[in-house]
């Protein structure tokens, strides 16, 4: 490390004012303060002294997504060799065909999204943000596995410039990006975000995973398949027609998008978030009150009208991305509020509303998303409430006295 510090404090001086790098300079600073922590300190005014920075916050929960990103490549292996009838084979063998079948997706979208800021960086004159690092590994987890490159790069480059970039950059967007990526892909590209052929790859990745799928196969998510239920009993089944066990859903041994379908390896990067202080535990445990709650409700009053509402609130957590969005999308501190009790509100809505969605919008299966990007634009109101409730209620203390 001490060589590298020397090496980059002896080309600085090239990307400063008047080197011949000079254009770059956001580009050196940027790399400078991932390596490093800053050495400059504050001279006036009262400030707060850490060694931690955002990048060093946004490095934390990419190491809490490590255990959904590890896992989704192995269960796209798993998926893809029940699908061709070779679920025997290795460990190592379908870890390393879920390896190369996501690899191409995870560099398209930080080459997309890292490639936007480092221009508008250079443009503005200002330093590279580092709210990329967490969304550019957002995208493939929540996206389809079948999603084709170019489509997961313009919803990329759309969400980066218009979610984030035109709103100020980092800190000052008021949706999630790699929701928006998500949302745009849904209704700009419904045919790829839905149906049989979107959540389980059959085709072989770089040559590994040869085989022919078999006659019994279908790619249908437990939620695709809830969605076309017909009947008074809700038999789910995986990829291959054989019942789907509890153990299964909530290992996440199912078919669906890359990083939501295993509640162990989204609880794993929950204790993380929550044990750094990173994330905030009054969100994310308000959106699973909010999420069991309304599942109570719904399976209470339940119909085979409303197939969704035959499920048990508990599975109504392990299925699809409810999980995953109220651990890692519903606590991001930019998006979503700030307020102690409204961080309570703005939770349990989301888990309401997300539920309340999947059971009676037959036109989404998966409510996760929209209910995010709604409390999103609500957030910023929901402080507001908050903290003119708390100083009206300090005004009659002092009237009062």
């Amino acid at each position: 490390m001490k060589a590298l510090r020397k090496y980059m404090d002896k080309v600085k001086p090239q990307f400063m004012p008047g080197g011949r790098l000079q254009k770059l300079q956001s580009v050196y600073d940027g790399m400078e303060t991932f390596l490093f922590t800053p050495n400059t300190t504050s001279q006036s005014g009262a400030h707060i002294h850490d060694g931690n920075d955002l990048k060093r916050t946004m490095i934390t929960v990419v190491v809490a997504l490590l255990p959904c990103l590890l896992f989704a490549m192995y269960n796209i292996g798993y998926q893809h060799y029940l699908a061709i009838g070779q679920a025997g084979v290795s460990f190592w063998s379908m870890f390393f065909y879920g390896l190369v079948a996501m690899l191409p997706c995870i560099v398209v979208s930080y080459a997309v999204g890292l490639g936007i800021e480092f221009i508008g960086a250079q443009i503005h004159h200002k330093e590279i943000q580092e709210g990329f690092l967490v969304s550019g590994i957002l995208i493939p987890l929540i996206v389809p596995i079948n999603t084709p490159l170019w489509m997961v790069a313009v919803a990329t480059a759309f969400a980066v410039i218009f979610a984030k970039e035109v709103f100020g950059g980092t800190g000052m967007n008021i949706f999630n990006v790699a929701l928006v990526t998500r949302a745009f892909l849904f209704f700009a590209y419904p045919s790829h975000m839905s149906g049989d052929k979107a959540f389980v790859k059959t085709d072989t990745a770089f040559g590994l995973g040869d085989g022919t799928v078999s006659d019994a196969f279908t790619g249908a998510t437990p939620l695709g398949q809830i969605a076309t239920h017909v009947g008074d009993t809700l038999q789910l089944n995986n990829v291959v027609g054989e019942p789907i066990s509890t153990c299964d859903a909530f290992m996440g041994l199912i078919a669906g998008s890359p990083g939501e379908t295993s509640m162990v390896a989204i609880l794993i990067g929950a204790a993380i978030l929550l044990l750094t202080g990173v994330a905030s535990w009054r969100i994310m445990c308000s959106v699973f009150v909010g999420g069991l709650a309304m599942g109570a409700l719904v399976h209470a009053f339940a119909t085979p009208t409303y197939a969704a509402s035959l499920l048990d609130p508990l599975s109504q957590l392990c299925y699809g991305g409810f999980a995953f969005a109220a651990v890692f999308m519903a606590t991001d501190p930019v998006t979503g509020a700030r307020t102690h009790i409204g961080q309570y509100v703005y939770g349990f809505l989301i888990g309401v509303f997300a539920i309340l969605i999947r059971v009676y919008n037959g036109g989404y299966p998966e409510g996760a998303m929209l209910a995010i990007l709604l409390m999103n634009a609500f957030a910023p109101l929901i402080d507001h409430c908050v903290v003119s409730f708390n100083i009206k209620r300090r005004l009659s203390r002092v009237a009062a006295k």
